[in-house]
């Protein structure tokens, strides 16, 4: 992730301002500057429905809730794109100046196989002028980006028919090419979580066809619950395969690991007793993680899936004072 860590000099001298406009680097005595420095820090978000709740508890003088929520208002979550509304993506950056956001891409044509997150692109010609339309937005900016939750795990299963599989990777592929163009994004392409598709042979041969070659590497356990180690094991195992690509981890909700399953019981949507995990860092002190991200923004909901739960990707007071008290 070298864009990360690259070099660089801060110009801290108004007396520059003129050598600046004739382009750099300017040379001024003895010394060279260059450009500002990349940004290393995450964005954190100064709006939102974390930020907006965390205010009104303290407006109200409830200060426990308001401790609780503020362990997730005070941390980078990534924002997500998850309709036709690309407009948002340039205001996300403009309030991100300074700082890494992470934007997770999640418009892929028949989503989540029609579940409780179903939705996505019209058509494959839709969802490619999206990417269009988002890499556009994204020129010379930097951003790490999440791409599809879901889109190839899923594609190994039997939701999809043998012509939307290959349109599937065909459009991830193509979006790949479309993002790494710009060399400020760092892209990720999903791949599941370590009890999801266990056999690491077959999730590389899919992340292949998707066209991760392309790619910085592969996102693992996008809005689950599996360990953090458990989530190493399995990137560990899938780098092999996939020439030693490095990859991030969803800690967002991985603070007790996953449910128990049982009878009648979703382990995978909205289960009760977990916790926010590790807070988001781009320092895992490990080769092959490139950082530890809180992609599922905590407190949002997975789906209307029982106790009172909203639609998906809506904030749940009641479930984030829950993650956060389990901390």
């Amino acid at each position: 992730m070298a864009f990360l860590i690259s070099p660089g000099h801060r110009v801290m001298a108004a007396g520059l301002t003129a050598a600046l406009a004739a382009g750099w680097p300017s040379r001024v005595g003895h010394e060279t500057y260059g450009p500002p420095p990349p940004p290393t820090e995450l964005y954190v978000e100064r709006t939102g429905a974390a930020v907006e709740q965390l205010m009104a508890y303290e407006k109200e003088g409830r200060t426990a809730q308001a401790a609780l929520i503020r362990k997730i208002a005070t941390r980078p979550v990534a924002t997500w794109f998850a309709d036709g509304d690309t407009a948002r993506v340039g205001r996300v950056l403009v309030a991100a100046r300074g700082f890494i956001p992470v934007l997770t891409l999640y418009f892929i044509p028949h989503r989540d196989c029609a579940s409780h997150s179903a939705g996505g692109a019209a058509t494959g010609p839709a969802y490619a002028a999206w990417i269009d339309a988002v890499t556009a937005a994204l020129t010379g900016r930097r951003a790490i980006v999440i791409l599809e939750p879901d889109a190839v795990a899923q594609s190994l299963q039997d939701c999809l028919t043998v012509g939307q599989r290959a349109e599937r990777y065909r459009l991830l592929s193509r979006a790949i090419t479309k993002l790494t163009a710009n060399p400020g994004l760092t892209v990720y392409l999903d791949g599941g979580n370590p009890a999801w598709i266990t056999d690491t042979a077959t999730m590389a041969a899919a992340l292949k066809k998707a066209g991760i070659a392309r790619a910085r590497g592969f996102a693992l356990n996008v809005a689950n619950f599996e360990t953090t180690s458990s989530n190493i094991r399995y990137g560990t195992e899938l780098s092999k395969r996939l020439g030693g690509a490095p990859f991030v981890i969803d800690t967002s909700r991985n603070g007790n690991g996953p449910a128990r399953q049982s009878s009648g019981h979703r382990n995978w949507c909205n289960p009760p007793g977990r916790a926010l995990g590790q807070p988001p860092t781009l320092k895992t002190g490990r080769p092959l993680v490139d950082a530890y991200l809180w992609v599922k923004r905590p407190g949002e909901s997975d789906g209307a899936c029982g106790r009172g739960a909203p639609p998906a990707g809506h904030w749940w007071p009641a479930y984030a004072l829950g993650l956060a008290s389990e901390n």
